[in-house]
């Protein structure tokens, strides 16, 4: 738990968690807030290998309200991945936009006939081999931080979906960490960010 009140949740998710309950999977981050906060409601997700900061709602109001933010793209929301290979530009931004690939789910891919998606990144650091990067999505589409990295040349290390085999084989979980949101309180209209320690 990060943040509690009467109108939201703000919590942690470890990678390999499901945000939701899957097809087959039923242990999943709303169903175990589910027990102690019954009013718990979805309005935000996470990749199960994707870990950081995930938002709930806790009453009609706020899921309104946060939903409202979500869909006009005033919530800020940063992470932090280590990908592989140099990435020469300091900053940059990849606008491609993604689609569902209809021959190989769950994977997305770039189309033009697909959603538009803009993703803005920053590197923290280079070492010989990977580069770490701040990366700050405008839209939200579904994989859209590892398909975008990927498409420049520098998947996210330990993505089984998109990385090649090296990339993939460098790391045990996906080195994806959801480590800052910022959002107005859906009663108070205070301004809130929630951080949380990128743990790779």
């Amino acid at each position: 738990m990060v943040y509690v009140d009467e109108h939201m949740l703000v919590v942690s998710k470890p990678s390999g968690l499901l945000s939701v309950p899957g097809r087959f999977v039923k242990d999943c981050v709303f169903n175990r807030l589910v027990f102690d906060y019954a009013d718990a409601r979805i309005v935000h997700r996470l990749d199960l290998d994707t870990s950081g900061l995930l938002v709930l709602a806790r009453s009609q109001l706020a899921t309104s309200d946060l939903n409202r933010q979500f869909r006009e793209r005033t919530i800020e929301k940063a992470y932090e991945a280590i990908v592989a290979g140099i990435v020469e530009q300091n900053e940059g931004e990849v606008d491609l936009p993604i689609a569902p690939d209809p021959h190989n789910r769950p994977r997305q891919m770039i189309d033009d006939a697909g959603k538009p998606a803009l993703t803005r990144y920053r590197v923290i650091a280079r070492d010989h081999e990977d580069s770490r990067i701040g990366l700050y999505p405008v839209t939200g589409r579904s994989h859209q931080l590892r398909i975008h990295m990927a498409t420049l040349g520098h998947p996210i290390l330990g993505c089984d979906l998109y990385a090649d085999p090296a990339a993939l084989a460098a790391s045990p979980r996906l080195l994806l960490h959801a480590t800052r949101l910022t959002l107005a309180h859906p009663v108070t209209r205070e301004s809130l960010t929630f951080e949380s320690p990128v743990p790779f």
